[in-house]
């Protein structure tokens, strides 16, 4: 609840290159009028309007009291926003809780944010006072009561108040999911627990411009050896690297590429779907996104045709709908390939 109104999926839609929003029926919530959105988190965007940002809530209301170089998402209540060089927070009505007097601020987790003040980082808590003290050359969020934070180069995981829980000793380390926590040295990713015992050791291949260590579905991909296979959230190699290309889970299954074509495995490692696809996508709301003859469709679990292919561009589904392209113009279909809205260009 934000204000007393439940939160409803909002989808973005797009006309005359200007940006608005649908619900699920399709009804217009919000005209498309801003030249720019992001997406609906917690209830909250943004909305560019010149070449300054501004929040806006899921009833289309702008929290107008000021306008922003950047904002973030909506954590915890907060929002983080940038004004000219300095960073700082707004609540969700817009007001300014936390003046911007930071260099620069992560979201709120678990109370509080990492923020930079003076060339070095800590922690403050939601009346914008120091918890931790700035005394590290970086840090991350907080997660299960630890936080990464770096000295000298080194990365190790800080409790709340400020100690040292697992000495700086790697070359990066990311926040904690659930109870492991990806740490990186030599170019190469493994996995600890919140004790700090290594799970996996660093050696799965860092790709440039992929993401590495998310979990998705309990399971994160890991690259070895020009091959990919996945390790699970209790840091255990389940699917040894072999396929040549791997996406992430959804719904227990994940994409692989055999010999140039696309199928699907369970969390074993069994093909599920055999692979026949030139393309295919994510597991959402039962259906995955696949191509054939260059277009793209929607298939079931079983592999077989939800949606026959007819875009040219296609989504994975949220709530029930999903995003799809044809002939460049947006759509948006139901689960059973009905038109729910399309893109309306006036040339």
């Amino acid at each position: 609840m934000l204000f007393g109104h439940t939160q409803t999926a909002l989808f973005k839609i797009r006309e005359n290159n200007r940006y608005g929003f649908i619900d699920a029926s399709g009804a217009i919530i919000i005209e498309p009028q801003y030249l720019e959105t992001g997406e609906f988190h917690n209830g909250f965007t943004r909305a560019r309007l010149n070449d300054r940002w501004a929040p806006l809530d899921n009833l289309g209301r702008l929290l107008l009291k000021r306008s922003y170089r950047t904002i973030g998402n909506c954590s915890e209540q907060f929002i983080r926003v940038q004004l000219v060089q300095m960073w700082g927070f707004i609540d969700e009505r817009g007001n300014e809780v936390i003046s911007p007097k930071f260099d620069e601020a992560e979201d709120f987790r678990e109370g509080l944010a990492a923020v930079k003040f003076q060339g070095q980082w800590g922690f403050i808590n939601k009346n914008g006072q120091f918890a931790i003290a700035p005394q590290f050359d970086d840090a991350g969020n907080f997660s299960n009561n630890l936080a990464p934070a770096a000295v000298d180069g080194r990365w190790g995981y800080i409790n709340r108040a400020g100690e040292w829980t697992i000495a700086p000793q790697w070359d990066n380390a990311e926040p904690f999911q659930k109870n492991v926590a990806v740490v990186t040295q030599n170019n190469r990713w493994g996995l600890i627990n919140a004790s700090g015992k290594v799970l996996q050791e660093p050696k799965f291949t860092i790709v440039e411009g992929h993401s590495y260590g998310e979990f998705f579905d309990g399971m994160a991909l890991a690259y070895q050896h020009q091959k990919y296979g996945f390790v699970n959230d209790a840091g255990v190699l389940v699917v040894e690297p072999m396929f040549d290309f791997a996406g992430d889970y959804g719904e227990g299954l994940a994409l692989v590429e055999i010999n140039g074509a696309f199928g699907f495995i369970d969390k074993e490692g069994k093909i599920i779907i055999p692979p026949k696809f030139e393309d295919a996508g994510v597991f959402s709301d039962g259906l995955a996104q696949a191509r054939n003859n260059g277009l793209w469709g929607y298939i079931h679990t079983d592999g077989q045709w939800a949606i026959p292919p007819r875009f040219h561009q296609a989504t994975p589904f949220r709530a029930g709908l999903a995003l799809v392209v044809v002939h460049d113009k947006w759509q948006y279909v139901d689960r059973f390939g009905g038109v729910i809205w399309t893109e309306d260009v006036i040339n």
